[in-house]
């Protein structure tokens, strides 16, 4: 009986729109950074040693005493030789 238009008068349309448009876009950052990271917890293995080079491994072997000089020499050129 005493209800005057739609109950939208003023600045309440404004705020309406904006908080709607602020929920879509919080739920959908919080949609697209729980993706990324349950998408990179495949990618990284756990409890795995960071790679080494074959130089480094092979000097491991030098210093532990599994390999001479001679075959360390040796088995360096022929790493070297055959990297790109």
């Amino acid at each position: 009986m005493f209800w005057y238009g739609d109950g939208m008068n003023g600045w309440g349309w404004f705020a309406m729109s904006a908080g709607m448009v602020l929920f879509w876009g919080l739920l959908i950052t919080v949609a697209v950074m729980l993706f990324r990271t349950l998408d990179r917890a495949g990618e990284r293995p756990t409890g795995s040693r960071p790679s080494t080079s074959a130089e480094q491994i092979l000097g491991e072997r030098l210093a532990r005493g599994e390999i001479d000089e001679e075959e360390y020499r040796r088995r360096l050129t022929a790493l070297r030789s055959s990297e790109p």
